[in-house]
């Protein structure tokens, strides 16, 4: 069998990206309202990072961070077994 044609090709181009527009509209009226939606998600992770740093990373709601401290760009250092 043969492949597909060129114009064949095409159409399923045009789907695709059809179809990846009508994701993005259907995200943008999801969100619409809120159009700090992202800030405030940073804002809250950060406030997050910032009491977990106060607490030396002790509580268990702070184990992710562990993994990315304790090195020269961060410049928190810490130890974990204390």
């Amino acid at each position: 069998m043969a492949g597909y044609s060129n114009n064949q090709q095409a159409g399923f181009a045009m789907i695709v990206v059809a179809a990846s527009l009508t994701a993005i509209g259907l995200i943008a009226l999801t969100i619409g309202g809120d159009v700090l939606f992202s800030d405030n998600i940073q804002r809250g992770n950060t406030a997050e990072f910032n009491e977990c740093k106060e607490n030396d990373f002790k509580p268990d709601n702070c184990e992710k961070y562990l993994s990315r401290i304790n090195n020269v760009v961060s410049g928190i250092y810490i130890d974990p077994e204390n």
